[in-house]
């Protein structure tokens, strides 16, 4: 674990893996939660977290570095449910790359509880983490210049849900009509860092499968 100063206040801890960024910000939300860490934004990336507004940046840095970390505890609170039709016109190429029938990826994808590692590249898109390493897949060699809000889709070890309509290289394996960022919805995002969440398969009238 590495802790670089950024300006005055904040800091960006570097870690190893995935797994370390998320059990880091699940412990730097306890501790402000509790009351031992006074700190204005904690904001998690794929092996970074980023914590803003410090009283004492050297003072925390140097305690970071000092301790172990925790193992990511369950989150508390009901995991949210997207509804998805799996009728992405990427499926045939991941089962091809994961060297399964076609029906056995949404087997595979509905059957895993994800959690969200982090948030970016627009509002309200989360990077999902669960799928067992083999089932990682490339982004696509020529990205398509419009993806469809609400398409599911796979990159490398992730899994994202679209939630507006934008360029993007993931491969898609469904469709929801779930709303993913609304403004006028308090919060606006569905997903945040450490939600857990389901696909569910439904069939194209609606019904789940």
């Amino acid at each position: 674990m590495r802790a670089l100063p950024v300006g005055e206040d904040a800091l960006l801890v570097e870690v190893s893996s995935g797994e370390e960024a998320q059990a880091l910000h699940a412990e730097l939300l306890r501790r402000r939660a509790e009351g031992s860490l006074a700190v204005g934004e904690i904001v998690p990336a794929a092996r970074t977290v980023l914590l803003d507004g410090l009283s004492d940046p050297a003072r925390l840095a140097a305690e970071l570095t000092a301790r172990a970390l925790p193992p990511v505890p369950p989150r508390a609170g009901a995991t949210v449910e997207v509804p998805v039709r799996y009728d992405g016109p990427d499926l045939a190429d991941v089962a091809a790359h994961w060297g399964v029938p076609v029906p056995e990826v949404a087997r595979i994808h509905a059957g895993t509880e994800f959690r969200v590692a982090f948030c970016g590249f627009a509002p309200g898109f989360g990077y999902l983490t669960g799928l067992p390493p083999r089932y990682g897949v490339p982004r696509r060699s020529t990205p398509r210049t419009a993806v469809p809000a609400g398409s599911v889709a796979l990159a490398g070890p992730y899994t994202g849900v679209y939630p507006r309509s934008s360029p993007g290289g993931w491969q898609l394996i469904g469709t929801t009509d779930l709303v993913l960022w609304d403004h006028t919805r308090v919060p606006a995002a569905l997903l945040s860092p450490g939600t857990r969440v389901r696909f569910v398969p439904v069939t194209a009238a609606g019904a789940a499968a």
